[in-house]
């Protein structure tokens, strides 16, 4: 019996070890939650952002917003837009909701001879009809030349035709040029006027384009032909006629007709 108590004695004090042991040491899960996180061998494929590591330097990346920015292309403003600081000339024009693109197709001006009567303008090396009455000559300034219709009675509007070096900047090409020409003319025509296409074409060392200027419930007529007369700017001639003068309409057509080179 004295065995079996002391058997039963050391089984007991195994036990209490154990328990003991058990209790101090730490349990699995805390141990793999200690352990640093490796980061990916490589970039993940996903939308999601890689795992951060840790480091004994602080390390600066761009942000997504600088990186997306200088990566992409700075789009062509489309009509109706914000224009921004540096934007070109020709982005300004495709902005601006006064002036509609100009389509892939626009009817032809079948040209008319041009009269003997002339103007000469030799600080834009043009030439352009001399209109008869009810036409007559006015102060030009600003421009070079300037020929004017008498005011109709209870109207603020009546036709010009002027010229005078190439007030916006000159591009590659005469269309071009003439388009941008169309836009700044609308600064002689009243507010809220917007431009509806009805003649482009190629003329000899430069391009005409007709058009209506729509203002309110009024219309013009009016057309621009940018022409190179040999001087340090191209020529631009601009003739715009309202519609309470509609019968002089069809002089439009004798004056684009008629604009040349001085020479």
């Amino acid at each position: 019996m004295r065995d079996v108590y002391r058997g039963l004695a050391v089984v007991t004090a195994v036990a209490v070890v154990t328990v003991t042991l058990v209790m101090l040491l730490p349990s699995r899960p805390d141990e793999v939650a200690a352990r640093p996180v490796a980061a990916p061998s490589t970039v993940p494929t996903s939308s999601a952002p890689p795992l951060a590591t840790v480091s004994s330097e602080p390390s600066v990346s761009p942000s997504p917003v600088d990186s997306a920015a200088a990566a992409a292309p700075r789009a062509t403003p489309t009509p109706g837009s914000t224009i921004a600081p540096g934007y070109t000339a020709m982005e300004a024009l495709y902005a601006d909701p006064r002036v509609p693109k100009l389509p892939k197709k626009v009817a032809r001006l079948k040209m008319t001879k041009p009269g003997k009567a002339a103007i000469k303008d030799r600080r834009t090396g043009l030439v352009v009809p001399r209109l008869g009455k009810p036409w007559k000559a006015h102060r030009a300034a600003p421009f070079t030349s300037k020929q004017v219709l008498p005011l109709k009675r209870g109207s603020n509007q009546r036709g010009m035709l002027v010229t005078c070096p190439l007030p916006i900047e000159e591009q590659k090409s005469a269309r071009d040029t003439a388009l941008l020409a169309a836009r700044w003319t609308l600064n002689h025509h009243p507010k809220g006027a917007r431009i509806r296409w009805l003649v482009s074409q190629p003329i000899k060392r430069g391009w005409l384009l007709a058009y209506q200027v729509r203002y309110g419930k009024h219309v013009s007529r009016a057309a621009v032909v940018v022409l190179d007369g040999g001087m340090a700017k191209p020529g631009l001639a601009f003739v715009t006629v309202p519609e309470s003068q509609r019968t002089r309409w069809r002089d439009i057509t004798r004056v684009v007709s008629g604009v040349r080179v001085l020479g």
